[in-house]
Parts: structure tokens; C-alpha cells; sequence
């Protein structure tokens, strides 16, 4: 049976909006990554097949297919192509789907998949302001398809975020409560080191600049929620941030023909989605899918990273899946370390499968609410 291998896994600090990265152009940020991942794995540029980068939002510096760009930004050999995927939160998880699929159906053996962000530059409303320029002020509002089925509904990240906290019942107070656990992880897992091996330093940037050593439950609690009625402040949602993540995947074959030792196999990848207007919940049938396909049961998973859109995502999948808190985002998430789209995926597959090494466990879950209520779900074995 063919197997594809997790080779490496890296990812630059995440930035904050207006921090360390802003300036540096989205192609560069992606190559200098996408180079670490060649020099860490030693392989001969020439022998990938391909490149798949996500990204959202690609517009100005991040258009123009930027996986293509970023190769080639990289220095790396020019006969080697790329294609950009945007599967919204989850493309650069799409990303290492698509390079596993291509070396499981045995069409390639090497295949460099990740993502780039920089939010400072491109910001999230950037797609909108521009379909303005064309007239158009909702994507949704000219489709009699999609206007016949939903009607008038509101898709908003920010609107399902709020349902999830109000139908399980999420408190103001609870979210709060997670989010300040969010940072305190993260600051531990930096003082710690735990980060080392995974991050690539930019010009100097050696950290993520997201948690916040000085947050404190009384601060959050002083927050204006974002609109009137609503449960949520900027205090329990992902930070807009700046970033770029790699992975090599291979094939058997070309592990062993090149002596390679791969870290991890990819035992389980899944993609399914829910009600669109909902948006968020994807990742609770997406898991449940993914358990029922490998035959393995919640206690069977050694370690989650579920992304921390809002709080009210991985509070409410952890009261559907009955997971253990203390396996799940044990480092932070989103909340406190940034959440730059398109790079996020390979992001949490890097301090997944870095984590799942320092803890010896075997089994780690991957999944991640998306734009349009898909949720990918990869699941890696360890090895060694």
C-alpha cells in the first residue's frame, strides 16, 4: 500500500499586525521558508514535482500565483511549478492534502506544500474593497442560486462565531477564561523552547510577537464586545498576523532513494463542510468523519490542534467530541500566537508533529474551521 511521508515541517514566526514582518513581501517571506525546508532535508531542489502554497486573499503582492513566485524568489530551480490553493483558513492544510494525494496516487514522490500570509499588507477585507471597485458589495447577493437557498442570511465569521457561544451555551466568561489559557501556554511553550526546532528566524525575528505576557482575565473583561448583544471581544478571537509554513512530502520510494528519514506519515486526510451560514462548525462532523474512516476513537489521538478562530470553535468541538482539554493547542493557538490564513494549516502541522516528538505520542488530529463551513482534518502517525 503507498504511503506518503511527512519529510519536515517548518514555519517562520508569526507577526503581528504592523510587527516585524509587515514589510517583507509575501514571495520572500513564503522562499525563505520553502529554502529552509531544502537546505534542513537536503534534497536536490531539482527532484521536487511540484509546489502547492495557500493564500488568501491574492491580491497586489500575494497575486500572480505566489507559490510560482516563491519557488523562483527562493532561487530554486525554474522547471519546478507551483499552484496557489485557497481553501480559505484551511489552504496551506489543503496544500499538504493535495501533495499527500499526489504521492499516494503515485503520479509524485517529493512535494513542497505550505502557506503565506502577510495580513499587514493584504488585509482580510482586502477581496471586499476590491469587488467594490467592480460594483459588487457582496459576493453572495448577485448568485439566484445561492439567494434562493439561504435568502438574505448574513456569512459573517463574526455572526457564527457568536452562534456557536449562544446554542452550546458558551459564556463571555468561559471564552475569556480559554483565551487567557491560550496565552499562558504559548509563553510557556516559548520560554521553553519548544518552538526551536520548527521556527525558521526572519532578519533577525527569532519569536512569535502575538502573546501577551501582560493579558490578564481583568483586561479582557474590560473589552467592548464587538457589536451590541455580542459575546465576543477581540480578546477571544485569532490575531490578524503575518507568516509563511513549509512541509516536504514524499513517497516511499524517494525517501529511500534518497536516505531520508521521515518524522511523520500521513495516516488519515479528510476534508468535509456544514451549513455555510453556521460557517465554523465544520470541524466537529469533520472529526467525527475522520474517526469513523480510520476506525480510531477520540482516546486514541494523543494530541489536537483545533485553530483558535474564536474561542467559541474549539470550546464548543470539545463539548461535541468529548476530547481531553489537556491535549488540545497544549501550546496556544491562534488567540495568542496569530493566525496568518494561508499559513496557518502547515503552521499547526509543524508544533503538531514537534510536539508529538517531545511527548513521544503516536497519533496527532489537525483540523480548522474555513470560509463557506468546510473544515480539513489531517491525521500523522510519528515515527521513530
Amino acid at each position: 500500500m503507498a504511503e506518503a511521508y511527512l519529510v519536515d515541517a517548518a514555519r517562520t514566526p508569526v507577526g503581528k499586525r504592523g510587527g516585524g514582518l509587515s514589510a517583507v513581501h509575501p514571495a520572500d517571506l513564503a522562499a525563505h521558508v520553502i529554502g529552509a525546508i531544502i537546505d534542513r532535508t537536503g534534497i536536490d531542489p531539482s527532484t521536487v514535482d511540484d509546489v502547492i502554497l495557500g493564500c488568501t486573499d491574492t491580491l497586489g503582492a500575494q497575486a500572480g500565483n505566489i507559490a510560482r513566485t516563491a519557488w523562483l524568489a527562493a532561487d530554486l530551480p525554474d522547471h519546478v511549478p507551483g499552484v496557489t490553493v485557497d481553501r480559505q483558513c484551511g489552504s496551506s492544510q489543503q496544500a499538504v492534502h493535495f501533495a499527500a494525494q499526489a504521492v499516494l496516487s503515485g503520479t509524485m514522490d517529493a512535494v513542497v506544500a505550505g502557506g503565506v500570509q502577510n495580513m499587514s499588507q493584504i488585509p482580510i477585507s482586502a477581496a471586499m474593497l476590491a469587488g467594490r471597485a467592480f460594483g459588487i458589495d457582496d459576493p453572495f447577493s448577485g448568485s439566484k442560486g445561492w439567494q434562493g437557498r439561504y435568502g438574505s442570511a448574513e456569512i459573517s465569521q463574526f455572526r457564527s462565531a457568536d452562534m456557536i457561544a449562544e446554542h452550546w451555551d458558551i459564556s463571555r466568561e468561559q471564552m475569556e477564561e480559554f483565551a487567557y489559557r491560550s496565552h499562558r501556554r504559548a509563553l510557556a511553550a516559548i520560554d521553553e523552547g519548544r518552538f526551536t526546532r520548527e521556527i525558521v528566524p526572519v532578519d533577525g525575528m527569532t519569536r512569535d510577537e502575538g502573546p501577551r505576557p501582560d493579558t490578564t482575565p481583568e483586561k479582557m473583561a474590560a473589552l467592548p464586545p464587538l457589536s451590541d448583544g455580542s459575546r465576543l471581544t477581540a480578546a477571544v478571537a485569532s490575531q490578524i498576523s503575518d507568516g509563511a509554513s513549509a512541509a516536504l512530502v514524499a513517497s516511499e520510494s524517494f525517501v529511500r532513494e534518497h536516505g531520508l528519514t521521515p518524522r511523520a506519515r500521513i495516516h488519515h486526510l479528510s476534508v468535509r463542510a456544514a451549513d455555510p451560514v453556521w460557517m465554523l462548525t465544520g470541524p466537529v462532523p469533520a472529526t467525527a468523519h475522520a474517526l469513523r474512516r480510520t476506525g480510531l476513537a477520540i482516546d486514541d489521538i494523543d494530541l489536537f490542534e483545533v485553530n483558535e478562530a474564536f474561542a467559541s470553535v474549539v470550546l464548543a468541538w470539545l463539548d461535541e467530541t468529548g476530547a481531553d482539554p489537556d491535549r488540545v493547542n497544549v501550546n496556544g493557538g491562534g488567540i495568542a500566537l496569530g493566525h496568518p490564513i494561508g499559513a496557518t494549516g502547515t503552521k499547526l502541522l509543524a508544533t503538531l508533529l514537534n510536539e508529538l516528538e517531545r511527548r513521544r505520542g503516536r497519533y496527532g488530529l489537525q483540523t480548522m474551521c474555513e470560509g463557506g463551513g468546510t473544515a480539513n482534518v489531517t491525521i500523522i502517525e510519528r515515527l521513530g
